[in-house]
């Protein structure tokens, strides 16, 4: 998988999350709100006891929201197959070194010697 294909699937939900949301979200604001329910002291005054502790739930919210994106994103790119690791690569060199000496392309000797570095 390329980086454009995983770039696009990390893209696609918030975009189309957006694009659901925001025509309602400007209907609302053009009928006047929530059904006549304005921004008073019972919405985030004391009344609920949220006050300016409200803001900052809204700010961890959001902060574990991007969190949650970049570990999506990391995990999409790890995933790809980019990142191989030493190990999965010296058991196919490995493979390929034995299936060198079956077919007769090297001897014991040069064998031996290539197995010897593979394995350090």
């Amino acid at each position: 998988m390329n980086m454009k294909k995983i770039w696009r699937r990390a893209l696609l939900i918030p975009v189309l999350s957006l694009a659901a949301f925001l025509p309602a979200a400007v209907a609302l604001a053009q009928h006047g709100g929530y059904g006549g329910w304005g921004m008073g002291p019972g919405m985030m005054g004391n009344w609920w006891g949220f006050g300016w502790s409200g803001g900052i739930f809204m700010i961890v919210f959001w902060v574990v929201v991007v969190l949650a994106l970049i570990l999506l994103i990391k995990w999409l790119v790890q995933s790809s197959g980019r990142n191989k690791t030493v190990d999965g690569g010296s058991d196919q060199a490995l493979e390929i070194l034995r299936e060198r000496y079956a077919r007769g392309e090297i001897d014991k000797e040069e064998f031996e010697v290539k197995k010897k570095d593979l394995t350090k």
